[in-house]
């Protein structure tokens, strides 16, 4: 027993042997006893288990999937609708992957005789109606059926530009183009140059001339 246990025990008893109140007494032989018990040797305490450490279990992930692209079909329309023609064997309609969009068009076929293969529009000519698109399988081919958003022809299944665009810059006054130059030329010229342009300038305005640097040239 330590000293100071040994010193705590004792004053303990002596504390018992002039207490007259049984709640001090009973406190008092409670603290006794457990000073007489600590006496007797450290009490054991249960070992804690150590939690097992849960293996990290590392998942591979899905190898990405490669794709042939069918670069070449055939389509024509109606009104309502555009039918492209896709020729590809073995194809299995639960193995399709479609996806429409109002200007686009994904569709994946996998597993098609071992090969994997994409026909994809990234930008249509015209809008559809993705919900009511369908995709058919043939023997010999696969026909995707697009519906138009509104009825009409389609001049080509792709977007394209419109080459017939007014060219914003090619509407502008061609003499506008021709004064900015004469201007610099006259700015950063010689006495000489002043006078050709000056008098190319004055001739233009009389009408002498249409074009206001032929003088120069």
């Amino acid at each position: 027993m330590g000293e100071e246990m040994a010193l705590d025990l004792e004053e303990l008893k002596q504390l018992k042997n002039i207490a007259k109140r049984p709640r001090v007494l009973s406190f008092l032989s409670t603290e006794i006893n457990n000073l007489e018990k600590l006496s007797k040797g450290p009490v054991s305490v249960p070992a804690v288990a150590t939690p097992t450490p849960i293996a990290t279990v590392k998942v591979s992930s899905t190898p990405s999937v490669n794709y042939v692209t069918l670069g070449s079909f055939s389509w024509d329309q109606d009104d309502d609708k555009v039918k492209i023609y896709v020729s590809l064997e073995g194809v299995e309609q639960e193995k399709i992957e479609t996806e429409f969009k109002p200007m686009s068009v994904d569709i994946k076929f996998h597993d098609v005789q071992g090969k994997n293969y994409r026909c994809a529009i990234p930008k249509l000519n015209k809008e559809i109606a993705p919900e009511k698109c369908k995709v058919l399988v043939k023997p010999t081919r696969v026909i995707i059926t697009l519906f138009k958003a509104s009825k009409g022809n389609w001049l080509d299944l792709h977007f394209k530009e419109d080459k017939l665009k007014p060219n914003l810059d090619k509407e502008r006054d061609p003499m506008a183009g021709i004064m900015d130059l004469m201007k610099n030329m006259y700015e950063e010229g010689d006495e000489e140059m002043k006078r050709t342009i000056a008098k190319a300038w004055t001739d233009a305005r009389s009408g002498k001339t249409a074009d206001p640097l032929k003088g120069y040239r």
